[in-house]
């Protein structure tokens, strides 16, 4: 949609499917504004004194009456959302991608059934959606529901998967994850093998002292050279070399 000045733009196929108690947004990736036509959950609004309209996809022309504010809660976050058009003829509450994304720092990550929206620093998961009636909704349901609906939608693989993602913790603690539902497993079975989990616990061959007596810094310096790289290093080269001060072990 466009206006005179505004400039304001929506797109969205919908049914008549109604729409929920809780407050309810679609993620519209191709609108500028946030649209509702319910002023009553905003946290606060003025009226709207200019003369654009809200231009829709088959054209049409919506007033605008107020400009509002509003805030979606999670358990992790609060997240803002200002400049919100209030426009009483628009059929669902819009949320614009772009726009939620430059106010709060995160991004949106699509999967076809449900949507994340996470920290574009940390990429933490912050929010959670899914979809329904080929529409991806965002409620305050789903909002606050955020670590149930984030496990329960994990893909389902192998413990030995799990094992590797969650850095190797033991057959016990693996089945404590998967029975209280916090990973999902193909399989029951948690005795599976590891070649890294055995390498890692094994003991080492303590070294004899070399008998080498040092009074200060750099009285003596061990040195090494590993190479040749089957790889070039970021800077292009396939050597590096160490040096070990044996006063003060630094490197």
């Amino acid at each position: 949609m466009a206006t005179h000045n505004l400039q304001a733009n929506a797109n969205l196929a919908f049914n008549n499917a109604p729409i929920t108690a809780f407050v309810t947004w679609f993620p519209d990736t191709d609108a500028n504004h946030h649209v509702t036509s319910n002023l009553v959950s905003m946290t606060s609004s003025e009226p709207y004194r200019g003369n654009d309209h809200l231009h829709v996809g088959d054209g049409m022309g919506l007033t605008i009456s107020n400009i509002a504010h509003s805030k979606i809660h999670s358990p992790k976050h609060t997240f803002t959302l200002s400049n919100i058009l209030h426009v009483p003829d628009i059929k669902k509450p819009l949320l614009s991608v772009l726009k939620f994304y430059l106010e709060n720092n995160v991004f949106f990550e699509f999967h076809p059934f449900l949507f994340y929206v996470k920290d574009l620093m940390t990429k933490e998961v912050l929010l959670s959606g899914q979809s329904r009636d080929d529409l991806y909704i965002l409620s305050e349901l789903s909002a606050m529901s955020l670590p149930q609906v984030f496990s329960s939608t994990c893909l389902s693989t192998s413990t030995n998967v799990w094992h590797r993602r969650l850095r190797h913790p033991s057959p016990c603690i693996l089945h404590f994850l998967a029975s209280t539902k916090q990973v999902s497993c193909m399989s029951k079975q948690f005795n599976f093998n590891c070649s890294a989990c055995p390498l890692e616990k094994s003991s080492r061959l303590t070294l004899k002292t070399t008998g080498h007596q040092t009074q200060a810094p750099l009285d003596l310096i061990f040195s090494d050279v590993w190479g040749l790289s089957p790889l070039l290093l970021s800077d292009g080269f396939r050597y590096f070399v160490i040096f070990v001060d044996a006063h003060t072990k630094f490197i």
